[in-house]
């Protein structure tokens, strides 16, 4: 989360720049067509020494490093990029005034929150109606186990959580869509539907019991992705900080 502390740099050689360094848990590292790569200048100008690069694939330099074996998520490619002695041309350059670089990367976290958390929302209501069916398809003692107490008040709880994070993030999201400031609304909307998503499929594979924790039901599946949430774009504690600061301003 200190993004200002990047570690891999930029100089200036004739009409090129010249990168190195490498990047760890890059999504379709090594892979996308286009790498957009921050990098610093001057790591003792902090974020005003930050810069942002187009770094096309294939690029002399530019190489895919370790593909990470994720617990969650798997469908999405994460790796290392490594960056040895990459030339690209002056004009790729993104922006030229100071801090751009950085101030641009917290904007685009800012908009992409409310993105993550609808998809938060959207393993926490998968997760929700499979137990919901399961558990009224699954005798115990004779009824429907969605007829006993305990399992009838968590899907009431799974239900009313998922219901809540909905509406902070079509909130945040309807703020963006309107231009209007929006940073402490859309860590609102992240940091809940984040946890929601990892207390609902943790609590469906508790409905389905032991066949919640085998791979042949997809519960713990979802309960693995959803763990994701809570760390990137910001994790859970960062989202914290965000609010607590807008909230409690300057003292």
């Amino acid at each position: 989360s200190d993004v200002a502390n990047i570690s891999t740099t930029a100089k200036k050689d004739g009409d090129e720049w010249v990168l190195n360094g490498v990047k760890r848990f890059i999504t379709n590292g090594g892979i996308a067509d286009i790498h957009v790569v921050f990098a610093t200048l001057d790591k003792s100008r902090a974020h005003f020494g930050i810069r942002a690069f187009v770094v096309e694939h294939g690029t002399p330099g530019l190489k895919a490093g370790k593909v990470e074996d994720k617990m969650g998520v798997r469908a999405s490619h994460t790796a290392e990029v490594i960056l040895d002695d990459c030339r690209i041309p002056e004009g790729n350059l993104l922006g030229s005034d100071e801090g751009t670089a950085f101030y641009g990367a917290m904007k685009t976290l800012e908009s992409s929150r409310p993105l993550v958390a609808s998809g938060a929302v959207g393993i926490a209501r998968a997760a929700y109606e499979y137990a919901l069916d399961y558990s009224r398809k699954r005798k115990a003692f004779g009824t429907p186990i969605a007829k006993k107490q305990a399992i009838a008040f968590m899907l009431a709880d799974m239900k009313t959580k998922i219901d809540a994070a909905r509406l902070l993030t079509w909130r945040a999201a309807w703020m963006l869509d309107r231009g209007e400031p929006m940073n402490k609304e859309a860590s609102i909307a992240k940091l809940f539907a984040a946890d929601m998503a990892m207390d609902v499929t943790t609590d469906a594979v508790q409905i389905l019991g032991g066949a919640g924790y085998m791979k042949d039901e997809p519960v713990e599946k979802w309960m693995r992705d959803a763990k994701i949430f809570q760390i990137w774009e910001g994790t859970s504690q960062i989202q914290r900080l965000v609010i607590s600061r807008e909230e409690i301003g300057e003292l």
